[in-house]
C-alpha cells in the first residue's frame, strides 16, 4: 500500500493499526500485476495446448470420414453393378 493511500485512510479516521492490518491483508490477498501477467501467460499456454489437441482430433475425424466415404462409394458401386447384372440376367431370361 502506498504512503499516500495510508495518509488518505488516516485522514478519514482509520487508526494506524487498522491501516497496517489492511496493508497486510492487501499484500497477502491482492494479486499483483506480475501475478496477473503470470496467470495470463499460463492460461494462454494451456489454451494453445487445448487448441492443438482439438485441431489434431478434428484432423483425425476428417480422415476417418474420408475413409468412410470411400468405403461407402465402393459399396454403392458394387450394389449398382450387382443390380445391373441382375437386370441384364432377367432381360436375357425373358427373351
Amino acid at each position: 500500500m502506498s504512503a499516500s493511500a495510508v495518509l488518505k485512510l488516516q485522514k478519514v479516521g482509520f487508526t494506524v493499526d487498522q491501516v497496517e492490518a489492511l496493508a497486510d491483508f492487501m499484500d497477502t490477498q491482492a494479486a499483483s500485476k506480475a501475478d496477473l501477467l503470470q496467470e495470463t501467460s499460463t492460461i494462454r499456454s494451456e489454451l494453445a495446448e487445448v487448441e492443438h489437441r482439438l485441431e489434431t482430433r478434428i484432423a483425425t475425424v476428417r480422415a476417418d470420414l474420408e475413409k468412410m466415404e470411400l468405403r461407402l462409394t465402393i459399396k454403392l458401386g458394387a450394389m449398382l453393378a450387382a443390380g445391373i447384372a441382375i437386370v441384364a440376367t432377367v432381360v436375357k431370361l425373358i427373351h
